[in-house]
């Protein structure tokens, strides 16, 4: 790679465990994009202050330390990484990374490094472990020698592990040269002192910057006093407590509902806070849309002008979303996003739909949807494969509403259920000029708008099941135009369309039908004295012999040549089994729906192997016919059904 080096399955190290994810190590500076999407950590080169390698049991560990004391580490490299990589940070970064070794004597005897938000246990100059000074929620002094460091306790630390840190206690004597004091501040209160300027936390009950009383939160449900402070936020409520780390916030949505009096913000984080054994990617509070708050922060003058300059206001006055966002933001430095372009018939920014049972509004954003307040679901455009229009419950006998299918890349699916109709064209819209690709129900093709209108528009109660009929065209399209011979053409008694399959489900109803026809003489009788409700009862009183007729059919003969199959037939064939293995329980139409869209997504060259052996049958098929001497028809007296 002439740009940079890229490596799979790098680990990030963190509260909640360890990420898997891709890194790369550009001229830019570095960049880790976690596994399946979520998190990213991008670090400009001029940002970077200090690079480490240490080798940890089973491989080696990258350390990236940033201006703002943030100290990043990247687990996952082998012997060969670590000589190329260290020569391409030289070369394009400008700094030269410092070899760290790691203790393994086992000791709890040693040195304290204070470096940045980091502090190190050292023994015999190797490192012993190390800890983030962001995770200390306070700190406690213990007689004079001992100094507590209580670390976040609901918080993300641990969000996908068993056993988290809680607390450390260090033993500092009085003799100790390192953090030298007197008689009014022992070595251990200086130590103390330096922990609490480096580490941004203060006494047990220290001031919040702002507090919000009694906040409606709908996930985690339950009302909340909510305190910001200086590097974490506090959810604290009558039966739970939780502190989150600032670095835990991705991003802040600020989204108000369709014609009702109240706004949602959102705080989507990771790794997520966890109650009992549920995760929690995303904070939903819920705001009274036209509350006015006023509110001054407990900053010092000092801070404001330093690390929150143009950040940060001494006081806000306004709505109490747009306070609350504004003060959070400046605080974690998460960025905001609002609602975009689009517009529902109320002229609202979502549309009203349910989820997994669930009533709630679908917000269309200009990177994706957000489906709240439950559950929250984040749907990113470059998550998509492609996004369906379906008929409302698959059925069509409700045509004021209809759903609308997103199908993720992961092959994950997402249904939203009940839209309204007259919603249909906004979001439509909105979709195709975002470039997504809509399947049409009809064609099987990246949509036209009047293709999936026209299945909105069809009012009828015989609405076809949209999956079905998509899979029958994907695969009609190709199949061959020969006539089958076995097939009568007739009016079906049902009104619905008769199976072309060979002829098994419609020998069998019309069997049905036969034993419930009482005799021509009874037909006419029953005629005369009750009114005529369809064609079909109208042929019997018109034309007796209609119904003889119809009832006589061609029997299928065994020794008929077989019909010629389609390219896609053997495609379906040789796939099928492979799709099978790979999902185990796939029902029989998502299977034929798959292997439709791997039909479509075919090039002419891949689907030629199949095309000549449909080639080949249908001259074989040809040839039999010719040669096929048809026998007198059989007449079906309709007193036992095709066993065929």
């Amino acid at each position: 790679m002439t740009d940079g080096h890229l490596f799979n399955n790098i680990l990030l190290g963190g509260r909640g465990g360890t990420n898997p994810g891709q890194l790369k190590v550009h001229s830019g500076g570095i960049a880790w994009k976690k596994q399946g999407g979520g998190k990213v950590v991008e670090v400009d080169k001029v940002d970077i202050v200090g690079v480490t390698w240490m080798k940890v049991p089973r491989t080696y560990q990258l350390g990236i330390r940033i201006k703002d004391g943030l100290f990043y580490k990247f687990t996952g490299f082998r012997d060969q990484d670590v000589s190329s990589l260290t020569t391409f940070i030289q070369n394009n970064i400008g700094v030269t990374p410092e070899e760290k070794q790691l203790s393994v004597s086992g000791r709890n005897w040693g040195e304290i490094g204070l470096n940045g938000n980091m502090l190190a246990f050292l023994v015999g100059a190797k490192q012993a472990f190390e800890v983030s000074l962001a995770d200390v929620s306070q700190t406690q002094m213990q007689g004079k020698n001992d100094v507590v460091l209580e670390f976040h306790v609901d918080d993300t630390t641990g969000a996908n592990e068993k056993d988290s840190l809680v607390e450390m206690s260090f033993h500092i004597p009085n003799s100790n040269t390192q953090y030298v004091g007197d008689e009014a501040h022992p070595p251990a209160q200086v130590f103390r002192d330096k922990i609490m300027s480096m580490a941004d936390v203060g006494p047990s009950g220290e001031e919040a910057v702002v507090t919000f009383e009694g906040i409606a939160i709908l996930t985690p449900r339950g009302r909340y006093s909510v305190e910001l402070h200086g590097s974490f936020l506090r959810l604290q409520g009558q039966a739970n407590d939780f502190k989150i780390q600032y670095t835990s916030v991705m991003r802040l949505f600020l989204l108000p509902k369709s014609n009702q009096p109240h706004t949602f913000v959102v705080v989507t984080l990771d790794p997520p806070i966890r109650k009992g054994q549920t995760l929690y990617p995303h904070i939903v509070l819920q705001f009274e849309t036209e509350a006015v708050v006023e509110s001054t922060l407990s900053l010092n003058e000092d801070l404001l002008n330093t690390k929150y300059k143009d950040r940060l206001e001494p006081s806000y006055k306004g709505l109490i979303h747009e306070v609350f966002t504004t003060i959070l933001r400046g605080l974690c430095g998460a960025k905001i996003t609002r609602p975009g372009k689009f517009r529902s018939c109320q002229d609202g920014y979502a549309v009203k739909s349910s989820l997994k049972a669930e009533d709630g509004v679908l917000y269309p954003l200009e990177k994706g949807f957000f489906f709240l307040p439950k559950p929250p679901t984040l749907i990113l455009h470059d998550e998509i494969e492609y996004v369906e229009f379906e008929r409302h419950g698959a059925g069509g006998t409700n045509m004021h509403y209809f759903d609308l299918l997103v199908k993720l890349k992961s092959e994950q699916e997402h249904l939203f259920r009940n839209i309204q109709r007259n919603e249909y064209h906004n979001l439509f819209d909105f979709i195709s000029g975002k470039g997504l690709k809509i399947m049409n129900l009809g064609d099987a093709q990246t949509t036209t708008k009047g293709g999936v209108t026209s299945v909105l528009q069809n009012d009828d109660d015989d609405a076809v099941d949209p999956h079905l009929e998509r899979i029958k065209n994907e695969a009609g399209g190709d199949e061959s135009d020969e006539e089958d011979e076995d097939f009568v053409a007739e009016k079906d008694d049902g009104g619905s369309p008769t199976d072309d399959s060979g002829g098994e489900d419609s020998d069998a109803s019309e069997s049905g039908d036969d034993k419930e026809k009482p005799a021509k003489k009874e037909t006419k009788k029953e005629a005369s004295t009750s009114k005529p409700s369809s064609a079909k009862r109208r042929s019997r009183d018109g034309d007796e012999d209609g119904a003889k007729k119809r009832k006589q059919k061609k029997k299928k003969d065994p020794n008929a040549p077989k019909k010629a199959m389609s390219g896609f037939m053997f495609f379906s064939q040789t796939e099928r089994e492979n799709i099978r293995k790979s999902n185990p329980g796939m029902a029989f139409t998502e299977m034929g729906r798959a292997l439709g869209e791997r039909w479509r997504k075919m090039t002419a060259e891949e689907k030629e192997p199949y095309e000549a052996k449909a080639r080949a049958d249908q001259k074989r098929y040809k040839e039999a016919m010719a040669g096929y001497k048809s026998a007198p028809a059989i007449i079906d007296s309709g007193n036992e059904s095709d066993s065929d």
